[in-house]
């Protein structure tokens, strides 16, 4: 019987998500790679909703406009290779759940940015 086996380890920690906010570079080549060209902007925005909901553990992930906008602004198949998002975990009052919401951060270019949390 293992010890690091989280199925059988009798309690199992979780830690409770607060607000958080965290700025980041997504490779939009390396998600639409073999992708026909018809579905690759439709793929990209969900792979960026699906590697946000992984990020910040939340399963609500909102798209600003600015991110979409910037996404299909090359057409449906031409998309931007890289992109900088913002992504912030807010707090649903009416739910009492959390959402995140991932906004785009225009840059003039990618050398040297690094993942960075924000307060």
């Amino acid at each position: 019987q293992s010890t690091l086996d989280p199925k059988r380890t009798p309690l199992r920690m979780t830690k409770a998500l607060n607000p958080a906010a965290v700025e980041t570079t997504i490779n939009v080549g390396k998600m639409t790679y073999g992708i026909q060209f018809k579905k690759r902007a439709p793929r990209a925005v969900k792979g960026i909703r699906s590697y946000a909901a992984k990020m910040m553990k939340t399963e609500d992930v909102r798209i600003a406009p600015t991110l979409n906008k910037h996404l299909w602004s090359k057409g449906i198949r031409n998309l931007p290779t890289r992109v900088r998002v913002s992504m912030a975990r807010l707090r649903d009052e009416e739910n009492d759940s959390f959402y995140t919401v991932v906004d785009y951060v225009p840059v003039e270019s990618f050398t040297g940015l690094v993942h960075t949390k924000q307060e």
